[in-house]
């Protein structure tokens, strides 16, 4: 499993319509995305701090696939929400620790 780790600041006046375009614009994009498994928003409670999102995809090669075919849409649809422009890094998800996230992942 391979893991995107997404870090952006979004503006406090639209921290909320942020989060619907995500629900109802982003998400079904991801889930037409070979090898997608799941996005994980992790929200600070300081209006200052960094939002994480993580996306969860099979294979490297499917994240890297939609980081070059279709994330750039993706960046342009959710960058009038956003103080910061978006970084993200690349890591493999050491599944043999996690076997319960594992299995509902797959549920």
């Amino acid at each position: 499993m391979f893991a995107r780790i997404l870090e952006f600041i979004p503006k406090v006046e639209k921290k909320e319509e942020l989060f619907k375009v995500v629900r109802n614009e982003v998400l079904p994009i991801l889930k037409k995305q070979p090898g997608f498994l799941e996005i994980l928003p992790f929200v600070p409670e300081s209006t200052t701090e960094k939002t994480i999102t993580v996306t969860l995809w099979a294979e490297r090669r499917d994240a890297e696939r939609y980081e070059r075919e279709v994330y750039p849409k993706v960046a342009e649809i959710v960058k009038p929400y956003l103080t910061t422009a978006i970084t993200f890094k690349h890591y493999v998800v050491e599944t043999s620790v996690c076997p319960n996230f594992m299995g509902a992942l797959t549920v």
